[in-house]
């Protein structure tokens, strides 16, 4: 049988979702709550790698096993035996042919950041302070640049193993309040798929132009020549959070 979870993590001292050596992962940790839960190795596999330090509010994944504990109760089971920083939020039986990471239509991710001339300590977890100021009207403006299908070679890490860096991004939506002084941004990105720091790029390309480090004529040019020269900087993983999958279909029967 194929369940399928909802799993919140707090991604600071974790090396990424994925196992790899020397590094504490998320996945390692729900792989090993999953081995005492069923008593064999079990595959937890999730609908995509998040890198080191970055968090997710929704991240979906599935595994195989042979169990009596009713799907809606696994997520208890699992939160047992994970770390307080690890939760998963909903579990139920996956639907026919469902695989987290094939089945994904869309993804969404938010980068997070505050603007402002001192650090707040009770922001820094989840957000990038940036110090000083930018305009925000510039950020919404530019943002629209990178929505369409697109070749983001410019905004991928140097030396990605990805086999195009072509990319649908179906919209880019900035968000920004202001509290005690500081300009709170959000940068909600969606898209078909996501390039090793893509995301965490075309943030810091948003910032740079709006804090005028680099000019219109220089962003269109990195998502049109492809040079990582040309895009801005790629910000900390601090500030992105996974923020939803969609499947086309209310998997879990969340509103």
């Amino acid at each position: 049988m194929r369940y399928a979870l909802l799993v919140s993590y707090d991604g600071t001292g974790y090396g990424g979702w994925q196992i790899q050596p020397n590094s504490v992962t998320v996945q390692s940790k729900m792989e090993a709550a999953a081995l005492d839960l069923f008593g064999v190795p079990t595959p937890v596999t999730a609908s995509g790698r998040t890198d080191g330090g970055v968090h997710a509010r929704a991240q979906v994944c599935h595994f195989d096993a042979e169990t009596d504990i009713p799907a809606q109760k696994l997520a208890d089971a699992f939160n047992m035996r994970l770390p307080s920083d690890i939760s998963v939020i909903s579990s139920a039986e996956a639907p026919a042919g469902f695989d987290s990471n094939r089945s994904a239509k869309q993804k969404t991710y938010c980068y997070k950041m505050y603007i402002s001339p001192r650090r707040n300590p009770l922001k820094d977890r989840y957000s990038a302070w940036v110090k000083g100021s930018a305009d925000i009207q510039k950020m919404i403006y530019i943002s629209r640049f990178f929505e369409g299908e697109h070749d983001f070679k410019a905004y991928s890490k140097s030396g990605s193993t990805a086999k195009t860096t072509v990319r649908t991004v179906y919209s880019v939506r900035i968000k920004a309040s202001r509290a005690l002084g500081a300009d709170d941004v959000e940068i909600y990105v969606t898209g078909s798929g996501f390039l090793y720091n893509m995301v965490r790029t075309i943030a810091g390309t948003i910032l740079n132009f709006a804090q005028g480090a680099i000019d219109e004529e220089r962003v269109r040019r990195s998502i049109e020549e492809g040079g990582r020269e040309l895009a801005g900087k790629t910000m900390p993983a601090c500030g992105l959070t996974l923020e939803s999958v969609d499947y086309g279909v209310n998997i879990f029967g969340l509103q």
